[in-house]
């Protein structure tokens, strides 16, 4: 019976045979099986490890691989049969080039990250680029070609004392990057490339924690915001909010109360600065001010009432901090000439230096020497305000007729030029020409809250002004998640 086949298709079923038999000799047993798939599981960690084989095992499971690979050649093999077999069938011949060229599996290699070894240097006074540079042991040629890289790279050239800056080579000795850490926030990162080094800053961002504090006035500001714990940034600050409604100087009576909700930014656990006030309210002789912070739709960031009033003002109460030495007073009586004269300003006595600010926003209508005002500026607002700064040490540079200047610039610096008998800084404010007392004169406020971002901003602020109306009294409360 086997004579009436076809040779061709019995060579193919005996090949097919001795795959077959040989596949069920050579395969893997089951502690196999499971050894290649056996893992612990790290619930906690979500991780995953491998187990570590018994001692009595190692024996066994060391041969592993070996059967593994047989097992994968076995498939190979059969797979190469049927390939044969049907070659035969069909009556075609399979090279042995062929063969070995289907039995061997492809092999892919995952390239290894390379291994960087790095130097580091704290930066010293007298310290120079080229210095480091061959510290690190480096050429003065590669440092060129490395502050002429791409981006940011030639930021490099500016190095402080207290900076740290770090060398990494590769196994060949070659540079591959550059850190220089600025601050424990800022870094400049140079990676060399294909087309050379490029240079990129890299900034941190620490995590904010937003925190409650509060006070009582009893002497001064100043100390009120050091028993609360608040620092003499936040405290300045906590005064520039509220001072274009309140005169800090002589403004604040005993028993006047503060409460601020503050940031404090802390990186990898631990507290490094206090960041932005968030909200506030200051109570002054029975009168609460509330102010909280609000970015509108273009990214301007400023203080608002609850209704969305601007706490700003278009107008500075005062141009310097500094007592007042001399009132406005329409009936004074000169102390040089010693005859009754207006004093249609008030006079700020601060030592020689002290920067005086624009009031407001405006165009410079005279800077120059003005008879006994001495070096004076005069900035127009407007069409109905003006305001003059006199007997100026110095006029602050770029501040020239005609020019613009922004509320808060610095015009000009505390003298005693003209006729005076002393340092200080005389300022006037005017309506229509006519002089008004700076220090009670009603400032037109700022811009609003839009009507169109109203609902935006209620809904950003009300968390804000929530936490201020359920503060507990304490002298500090966390409200984000517990300090270290």
């Amino acid at each position: 019976m086997l004579n009436n086949f076809p040779k061709k298709h019995l060579f193919a079923v005996g090949a097919l045979g001795v795959v077959i038999g040989l596949g069920l000799a050579l395969s893997p047993s089951t502690p196999v099986e499971a050894g290649r798939v056996s893992v612990s599981l790290d619930l906690e960690n979500d991780q995953t490890r491998a187990l570590t084989p018994a001692n009595d095992e190692q024996t066994e499971q060391a041969s592993e691989p070996a059967e593994a690979s047989t097992a994968d050649n076995t498939v190979d093999a059969a797979e190469e049969a049927a390939a044969v077999a049907k070659a035969v069938e069909q009556g075609e011949e399979t090279s042995p080039e062929v063969k070995t060229a289907q039995a061997e599996a492809p092999k892919t290699d995952v390239p290894k990250e390379p291994q960087l070894e790095w130097s580091s240097f704290k930066i010293k006074s007298g310290d120079s680029l080229s210095s480091l540079f061959k510290k690190a042991g480096f050429s003065s040629s590669l440092m060129m070609s490395v502050i002429h890289g791409e981006g940011e790279a030639k930021k490099l050239e500016r190095l402080y004392a207290g900076e740290t800056i770090a060398f990494a080579s590769n196994s060949e000795g070659e540079l591959e990057q550059i850190k220089l850490e600025r601050n424990r926030l800022e870094s400049l990162v140079i990676k060399r490339g294909d087309e050379g080094f490029t240079g990129d800053i890299v900034m941190r961002e620490p995590e904010a924690r937003p925190v409650f504090g509060h006070g009582e006035i009893d002497g001064s500001l100043y100390l009120a915001g050091k028993e609360a714990g608040l620092s003499d940034r936040l405290t300045m600050e906590l005064a520039g909010i509220f001072g274009w409604d309140i005169d800090f100087v002589y403004d604040i009576r005993k028993g006047d109360r503060f409460e601020v909700l503050y940031e404090e930014l802390y990186l990898d656990g631990e507290k490094i600065d206090t960041g932005r006030i968030l909200a506030a309210k200051f109570t002054n002789r029975g009168e609460d001010v509330t102010a909280l912070l609000y970015t509108d739709k273009d990214g301007n960031t400023d203080y608002y009432t609850p209704d969305g009033h601007s706490l700003r003002k278009a107008f500075l109460r005062t141009p310097i901090n500094a007592r007042v030495s001399s009132p406005f007073n329409l009936q004074r009586r000169h102390p040089v000439l010693d005859v009754v004269r207006p004093h249609e300003g008030t006079d700020y006595a601060a030592p020689p230096g002290t920067p005086i600010k624009a009031a407001g926003d405006g165009r410079i209508r005279f800077s120059g020497w003005k008879g006994g005002y001495g070096r004076t500026v005069v900035i127009q607002h407007g069409d109905n305000i003006s305001t003059l700064y006199a007997h100026m040490r110095a006029i602050a540079k770029g501040v020239r007729n005609g020019a613009k200047v922004k509320q808060g610039q610095t015009v000009g610096y505390v003298g005693a030029s003209g006729m005076v008998t002393g340092p200080h800084l005389h300022y006037e404010f005017r309506v229509n020409g006519s002089p008004r007392n700076s220090r009670t004169v009603k400032l037109p406020d700022a811009t609003p809250v839009p009507k169109s971002e109203m609902a935006a901003f209620k809904e950003t602020v009300q968390p804000l002004l929530t936490a201020l109306n359920e503060s507990s009294g304490e002298r500090q409360i966390a409200l984000g998640p517990e300090s270290d």
